[in-house]
């Protein structure tokens, strides 16, 4: 028989379709899904249950983050002053000596700080794939087992060097034919299309700059035929936005579109610089973005038009990204600097907290195509919530819950829910040892710097 967990006396926000709240409610999860949820005090169960007193917290949907760099988290605080182009030149001949267990380590380390900031469910896009490296999609797969959250990983791909008019160092690209292959085989391996899927694969070569159109086409095909999603970088800079006007004659979202690259099957990372025919075609073919405002930041990319997004029904998440452009990798910090982002392009009533709140669970969850399952508190959805202490000092005072949550300091956790399993408990992981992991990444990061130089 399924167990039963019952969380009791905390507000709820269920972020569902009329946005229904309680100011003092109940959960009760059977196994790995929502069996109730309603104010007031929980009906007894019938059976023996764990009950999680959640009085002075909210309960939220799990964050749902749609784009990240996991193994980036063994290069953080690297070229912190850097542009975009600067900042990869000077990091890609660091990546490229990365191998199996760096991998396996940075991804322990970045998902564990994922899960402390309220994440349930995250992708993760890994491009760099060094010859003699092993298996790198597999490292990472791994350590999302081991860490417990519901993981996404989008097999990336790059294949235009620099001797060909691309970014990336030649070693670190790949032949069309090694790609396809490597991506057929990873999604037969390990794509597992359920509705409680804890593992779904999608490809993903890596931006206009590092691939060829070649790439980008015959990836939509095999992701189509093989029914995966579809994810690139699209529109992240001004000289994104300048190398595709030499080199294509468009926009990137023009190039997106010439190539197949739009629909519901297509998430769209960043999309700062978007024109409002993009914006339309976005909108018209449900192509989704993932909104990174944290790291947009960090590089000096642009303000996105988020809130033009939203308003014009294209699916948006929000994402951390990769954690050498977001050393925090905090998932409770996105919706803040969403909302902080979006007010400070289209003034005060651009984006509400609750559509801050929305876009990191509901939102992502649609831009995942997940939404049936995950990103919002109602019966029969998977069971993965976050529950968020609100009354320490730093909070007393801010009546409503969901502001003190989005506009507040990072509120400490105290339990995460992932899959029916309590990932964490007043704040600590019970899946891994932190301390260990901190060691293990700071000695990662040595060794990979000091192999390049």
């Amino acid at each position: 028989m399924d167990p039963v967990t019952v969380i009791e006396g905390c507000a709820i926000a269920t972020v569902d379709a009329a946005g229904t709240e309680y100011r003092d409610g109940y959960v009760v999860l059977r196994g790995n899904r929502i069996e109730a949820v309603g104010a007031g005090a929980a009906p007894a169960p019938d059976e023996e249950a764990l009950r999680i007193d959640g009085r002075g917290c909210l309960l939220t949907p799990g964050l749902v983050n749609t784009h990240h760099h996991l193994y980036q988290w063994i290069t953080r605080g690297l070229a912190a002053d850097n542009t975009l182009f600067e900042w990869l030149t000077t990091l890609y001949p660091i990546w490229a000596g990365i191998d199996e267990e760096a991998v396996r380590i940075a991804a322990t380390g970045g998902l564990a700080s994922l899960a402390r900031t309220g994440c349930t469910t995250t992708t993760d896009h890994h491009y760099v794939f060094p010859r003699a490296g092993g298996d790198l999609l597999g490292a990472e797969i791994d350590a999302a087992a081991e860490v417990g959250l519901r993981f996404h990983p989008c097999r990336g791909s790059m294949d235009l060097g620099a001797s060909s008019g691309g970014l990336p160092p030649d070693h670190v690209v790949q032949t069309l034919d090694a790609i396809l292959a490597d991506s057929t085989v990873a999604i037969a391996r390990h794509h597992d299309s359920s509705f409680d899927s804890m593992l779904r694969i999608a490809l993903a070569p890596c931006s206009p700059f590092s691939v060829t159109p070649d790439l980008l086409r015959e990836s939509a095909v095999l992701a189509r035929e093989a029914g995966v999603r579809l994810h690139t970088h699209v529109a992240e800079t001004i000289d994104e936005q300048d190398y595709c006007a030499e080199t294509f004659g468009c926009t990137p979202a023009q190039y997106m579109e010439q190539l197949g690259w739009v629909g519901a099957d297509v998430w769209w990372a960043h999309a700062i610089h978007l024109d409002d025919s993009a914006i339309e075609t976005m909108a018209k073919t449900g192509t989704g973005v993932a909104h990174c405002p944290t790291s947009n930041a960090r590089i000096g990319a642009g303000i996105a038009r988020t809130a033009d997004l939203v308003r014009a029904g294209v699916p948006v998440g929000l994402g951390v990204d990769g954690a050498a452009s977001n050393e925090s990798s905090s998932m409770i910090e996105e919706p803040r600097n969403a909302l902080f982002f979006a007010r400070n392009k289209g003034g005060p009533r651009a984006m509400t907290v609750r559509t801050s709140l929305a876009l990191a669970t509901i939102g992502g969850a649609r831009v995942l195509g997940r939404d049936a399952e995950i990103g919002s508190i109602e019966r029969g959805k998977l069971a993965d919530l976050a529950l968020w202490r609100l009354d320490t000092p730093a909070h007393a005072g801010i009546d409503d819950p969901v502001t003190a949550l989005v506009l507040g300091s990072a509120p400490p956790l105290a339990a995460l829910i992932v899959n029916g399993r309590e990932v964490v408990r007043d704040g600590r992981l019970r899946t891994v040892e932190e301390e260990t992991v901190g060691r293990q990444v700071a000695r990662a990061q040595a060794a990979l710097v000091a192999k390049a130089g």
